[in-house]
């Protein structure tokens, strides 16, 4: 099944190029919303609805969003996906917000994550540290 924000046509936008992150967030220096922490846990909503249950039709996505919907298939955490796109982090949770308003991502606290799967993985916890320790 293609994921819905594929079915939109892509365009030569310099998807390969870097981008001044001014231009990506197209002038904005903060997120609408500021409650992602580093942990914060994100995940793709794979069948966004809004406040009524209507399905949600995404906007045009630049092409750093469609990076995130994909790579948030699986959750990961705020850090991770900041490394996966190479962008500070500032930039990387200003897309986020605008991606949770649209619908088309969840956000988590980490500790709620842990205790409704029973229990926080000591493991994984030290996997993001030390991937946090190399950014």
């Amino acid at each position: 099944m293609t994921p819905h924000w594929e079915d939109e046509e892509t365009e030569e936008d310099g998807a390969g190029t870097m981008v001044r992150p001014y231009t990506i967030t197209r002038g904005r220096t903060a997120p609408e919303r500021d409650d992602f922490s580093l942990i914060t846990v994100l995940t793709t909503a794979h069948d966004p609805r809004d406040g009524h249950g209507a399905p949600v039709h995404p906007g045009r996505l630049q092409p750093e969003h469609r990076m995130i919907l994909e790579r948030c298939l699986r959750p990961a955490a705020v850090a991770e996906v900041s490394a996966d796109l190479n962008l500070p982090v500032s930039v990387t949770k200003i897309l986020l917000a605008d991606l949770v308003a649209q619908g088309l991502l969840l956000a988590r606290a980490p500790l709620s994550v842990a205790r409704a799967a029973g229990g926080a993985d000591m493991g994984m916890l030290a996997a993001l540290r030390d991937g946090l320790g190399r950014l």
